[in-house]
């Protein structure tokens, strides 16, 4: 199930946007954070993945690298191997970098937050004050292509 570049003001990303618990203003158009974006839409617009990168010296959290502001998944296909598309998109587009992202334990389902991304290899690094668990990766190219 491929995921296409949209504009971070599609029409059907926002709907699916709007049902993700970080939107902060469902309803608008955009919504993705301001900087430089790579928003990643399925056909059917089931499936939402969001990257930012910005400057470290610009972000209140002093983070480097590309961040998964949003990811939604409503489709059929499983999250880790969106998640997995998603960086080989964001390597095509940026090179290797580290990618993160924040996740809600008290907003989502699992009792394992962020489980989906830990199957994609992300690790759990930090828990910040606020309660939110930051996950990382190092994106790099694959020496196989075949692996």
């Amino acid at each position: 199930m491929p995921l296409l570049p949209v504009s971070k003001a599609n029409n059907r990303a926002a709907l699916l946007a709007d049902r993700h618990y970080s939107r902060q203003k469902p309803g608008t158009r955009q919504f993705m954070p301001p900087g430089e974006t790579l928003v990643l839409l399925n056909p059917e617009a089931t499936a939402l993945f969001g990257w930012l990168k910005a400057k470290p010296e610009l972000r209140a959290d002093h983070q480097v690298g590309v961040q998964c502001t949003i990811f939604r998944n409503e489709s059929p296909a499983r999250s880790s191997h969106l998640i997995l598309e998603a960086e080989q998109q964001a390597l095509r587009r940026w090179g290797p970098t580290r990618a993160f992202t924040y996740v809600n334990p008290a907003k989502v389902i699992s009792p394992n937050p962020g489980y989906c991304f830990k199957i994609a290899g992300w690790k759990h690094t930090a828990t910040t004050k606020t309660g939110l668990h930051l996950l990382e990766k190092e994106l790099r190219y694959e020496l196989d292509p075949c692996r």
